[in-house]
């Protein structure tokens, strides 16, 4: 299986480099408090996964983000965001992925998050590790006081929840980034490169692949209650395990 989702992952990447600084159509779609734009990339992208996996498991559920979802009572379940990032592809800004998960009865078992633009391809199984174009990787170790964090970028729409907790982590990090994309945020944190990741996410193909990886990589995600994520989990914290429990204590001292 994870050879098909790595095939899926790649042919999309490829649309999406052969596109990028090429949008042709923008459109936009209400998803509940949110409004999110729509290439007509993104629909090229998920059209083409939504082939690979549907020629190689024809049984299978598919959950995607823009039109491609079936319900064929699987146990398994295909959860995909072709473009993850729009509004930085739209922008020309080169954060941006593909992310492919694949669940069976609920639980994420894979996870692959193609960062084209830097021909990165992470992957993971359930309980073999996580790794990039095929070598191993690890979060980082850091403690409290040297993490880069990375705060999720839709601050607007809950801003008094999402100030108060961004300022009280402020004060005891070393540095904050906003990038736009969780299949960036999460695979910067897989390899070490930041150390807390802040999402308030609800929908499972923003998180799902890249939390694996996280979760292989030897990190841990959560919700703000410290309960192990799923594809339900509303909103996330995702840390190297070594600073989890202190964040989550500042989150919930509000």
């Amino acid at each position: 299986m994870i050879e098909t989702a790595i095939r899926a992952a790649k042919e999309a990447g490829k649309i999406l480099l052969d596109n990028f600084g090429k949008i042709k159509k923008i459109s936009s779609k209400q998803d509940a408090a949110l409004t999110s734009l729509v290439t007509n990339v993104d629909l090229k992208a998920e059209e083409k996964i939504a082939q690979i996996i549907s020629q190689a498991y024809p049984d299978h559920d598919i959950l995607s983000e823009e039109k491609v979802r079936t319900a064929k009572s699987s146990r398994y379940r295909w959860i995909i965001d072709p473009l993850d990032g729009t509004h930085n592809y739209i922008r020309q800004i080169p954060l941006f992925g593909v992310c492919i998960a694949l669940s069976c009865q609920g639980e994420v078992i894979m996870g692959v998050v193609n960062l084209p633009y830097f021909n990165q391809m992470f992957t993971a199984e359930k309980g073999k590790g996580a790794y990039l174009n095929g070598e191993k990787i690890a979060v980082s170790k850091r403690s409290l006081n040297e993490v880069t964090m990375i705060y999720d970028s839709s601050i607007r729409f809950d801003k008094k929840n999402m100030f108060d907790h961004l300022g009280r982590l402020v004060d005891k990090i070393f540095n904050v980034r906003m990038f736009g994309s969780s299949s960036q945020n999460l695979s910067l944190l897989a390899r070490g490169c930041v150390d807390l990741c802040i999402e308030y996410s609800d929908k499972p193909w923003d998180f799902a692949a890249g939390a694996l990886i996280v979760e292989e990589a030897g990190g841990k995600v959560t919700d703000f209650d410290g309960n192990r994520w799923t594809t339900d989990t509303k909103r996330y914290v995702a840390s190297n395990g070594r600073i989890h429990q202190e964040v989550l204590r500042i989150l919930k001292s509000l």
